[in-house]
């Protein structure tokens, strides 16, 4: 691909790192080991205990409303600061004024406890759109410092060569600016999914939005039901996972296009 540089490949390498099987079950097993040595359920359950209960209240109507509850909120906040943080990043390259004024905010809200933030934007929002509100925060910095980051090392070579045979701004966003950025892209997103899950899950369980995971969390801990606890962060885990495999193999081809 043309202008694709040795940094950008090694950037998308990091987010390619594959979970070994074998490390799993080996964390399983001393996870079950360490349940029976305790052997109080209320500190540490097993993980046979754990998957049980999942799959009870999988099967119920009320997880799945918990669930799409805070998919619906945080994935919302995660691709609005895609869209958000991408633009920005567009326009703080070509305008210089725009990513000086940009800096101090984004330098900020990296720099300021995910806490705080909750606390302030609960004065401001209702508890039902919090989680949406901090996944939008924590994402937009990293988008917007990625794309940046692409952006300003594109080849200069290629794009004077552009200038000079005068390459129409679409084919020079296609077979130039894509092809350095996306790497970029990639693992801003790979990262950025991660976070907006731990931010606004912890901002439901500090708001405590009726019908959210973030509050079954809040509950479980209150009335000391540890397989619950377990339970709904294993849904947690599998949830964001899940999307981000199948976010990033959409990029991934969006990028093999290309």
């Amino acid at each position: 691909m043309p202008g694709k540089s040795k940094d950008n490949k090694d950037t998308g390498n990091i987010t390619k790192n594959k979970v070994k099987i074998w490390a799993v079950l080996l964390w399983l097993i001393i996870w079950e080991a360490a349940a029976r040595f305790i052997g109080q359920e209320i500190l540490l359950v097993s993980p046979v205990t754990v998957l049980s209960r999942f799959f009870q209240l999988a099967a119920s109507v009320e997880f799945v409303k918990a669930v799409f509850f805070s998919f619906i909120r945080i994935i919302g906040g995660f691709f609005c600061a895609l869209i958000a943080g991408t633009l920005l990043a567009w326009a703080g390259s070509f305008f210089p004024w725009i990513k000086e004024m940009a800096a101090p905010v984004m330098a900020a809200v990296k720099a300021a406890p995910v806490a705080s933030f909750i606390i302030l934007i609960l004065l401001w929002v209702p508890s039902r759109n919090l989680s949406f509100a901090i996944s939008f925060l924590i994402v937009l910095p990293v988008i917007y410092t990625n794309v940046l980051y692409g952006i300003e090392n594109t080849d200069k070579e290629l794009l004077e060569m552009a200038k000079v045979f005068r390459v129409s701004g679409s084919r020079r966003f296609r077979y130039i600016y894509m092809p350095e950025v996306m790497p970029h892209f990639r693992a801003a997103c790979s990262v950025a999914l991660g976070l907006c899950w731990k931010a606004g899950i912890a901002a439901e369980v500090i708001g405590i939005p009726s019908g959210s995971v973030g509050e079954k969390l809040y509950e479980a801990k209150i009335y000391l039901q540890t397989p619950d606890l377990f339970a709904w962060t294993l849904t947690i885990i599998l949830m964001s996972i899940c999307f981000e495999k199948f976010f990033l193999f959409i990029v991934d081809k969006v990028t093999e296009m290309e």
